[in-house]
């Protein structure tokens, strides 16, 4: 009889901290493996202080510009597992059937609107913003849980 030995992962998802990284999404990232920014960074101490809590993976966002961002891609495909992961700021710019390219997760942010939602097998993301509120959209961030090619997503709404 064979065991299901496949341990669930979490990987913290946060966009759009446009350079103000709050103590409340360092606290509700901690325990992840891996953290998966989208964009929107605003400099390189949110990237250094987010990777003193786990590695981070990081795409430029519109904001992001300066030396510190050129180094950043615009776009990252992540491989966890059986789980491929693309990671883009402005889902807009998304292009092609992602799912005919073997994805199975999209992350983005930009809109500072957090959404779950599930189209043709691929599995959409986006946790919102985590850095200065804008209108009366909330403040969050995201948890992405994967255990073996399962993947489920949740938004956490940061207490600000």
């Amino acid at each position: 009889m064979a065991k299901n030995s496949a341990a669930t992962q979490l990987i913290g998802l946060i966009s759009d901290t446009h350079g103000l990284l709050r103590p409340e999404a360092v606290a509700a990232l901690s325990g992840a493996s891996l953290i998966l920014h989208a964009g929107d960074i605003g400099g390189p101490e949110v990237l250094e202080a987010l990777n003193a809590v786990a590695p981070v993976v990081a795409v430029r966002g519109n904001n992001d510009r300066g030396q510190w961002a050129e180094a950043i891609p615009e776009r990252q495909v992540v491989a966890l597992g059986a789980v491929s992961i693309l990671l883009l700021h402005d889902v807009k710019e998304l292009g092609a059937a992602p799912a005919l390219a073997g994805r199975r997760v999209i992350i983005s942010g930009h809109s500072h609107r957090p959404s779950v939602g599930e189209r043709e097998g691929v599995l959409y993301v986006n946790p919102g913003s985590a850095g200065p509120r804008r209108f009366k959209l909330p403040v969050s961030i995201a948890h992405l849980r994967l255990k073996g090619a399962q993947a489920e997503a949740q938004i956490i709404e940061l207490s600000v």
